[in-house]
């Protein structure tokens, strides 16, 4: 990675040995991150480790717009857009001397537009538009679904996993799906066994208990 020109001032000599941190965060984050690194004595852009943003060094660093102030060690992380419109997720560091006195700000622009992107993708992909709806004819006797749904349903509405499940807790289950009907179906049974993880000589033991 091409390093940006260092700053002539004397003011921003003392800043000098962050410049490896800025190039090794930009070269570890490429090509999605830059980093920039502000002069707090001249508060002056100093540095600038792969820049995308079109900073230019020596160009004022307008910190009071992160609304930095002297006694913070970290500033964000906090949102940004860049001037191309790229969402920018950022976060800022305050360095000290030895005696602790604030010298620069170092922050890091991490570019997350690709990230939303494919969250927007994805979501797209996966969601079905909800005027639509399930296709009447390939749902109406799907009982395999409705069984999905309702043992989802119930074992969200319990907070508990299929797999934890105790004996008592499927027994329940069995008798509530029994009384709504879930056992109409062809081969029903040997389907809910297969879901709730039990023989199916359990589950007709289950719904003898329970009268149905």
């Amino acid at each position: 990675m091409p390093k940006a020109p260092r700053p002539s001032s004397d003011a921003a000599g003392h800043l000098a040995i962050f410049h490896p941190v800025c190039d090794a965060f930009a070269l570890l984050l490429q090509p999605h991150a830059e980093v920039v690194l502000h002069d707090l004595a001249t508060e002056t852009v100093a540095y600038i480790a792969n820049n995308f943003s079109r900073r230019a060094l020596g160009e004022p660093s307008l910190l009071q717009e992160i609304d930095f102030r002297p006694e913070d060690r970290m500033i964000g992380p906090y949102e940004k857009v860049n001037w191309d419109g790229r969402r920018i997720k950022s976060i800022s560091a305050v360095l000290r001397s030895p005696e602790g006195r604030p010298v620069g700000v170092l922050c890091i622009n991490m570019d997350v537009s690709h990230i939303h992107a494919a969250i927007e993708m994805l979501s797209t992909f996966s969601g079905v538009a909800t005027d639509q709806g399930k296709p009447t004819a390939l749902f109406k006797d799907d009982w395999h679904e409705r069984i999905n749904e309702y043992v989802s349903g119930w074992t969200r509405r319990h907070g508990v996993a299929i797999a934890d499940m105790t004996r008592m807790q499927k027994q329940q289950l069995v008798r509530e799906l029994a009384q709504d009907g879930a056992f109409s179906g062809k081969h029903a049974a040997a389907y809910i066994s297969r879901v709730l993880q039990m023989g199916r000589a359990t589950v007709y033991n289950y719904l003898r208990d329970s009268g149905n």
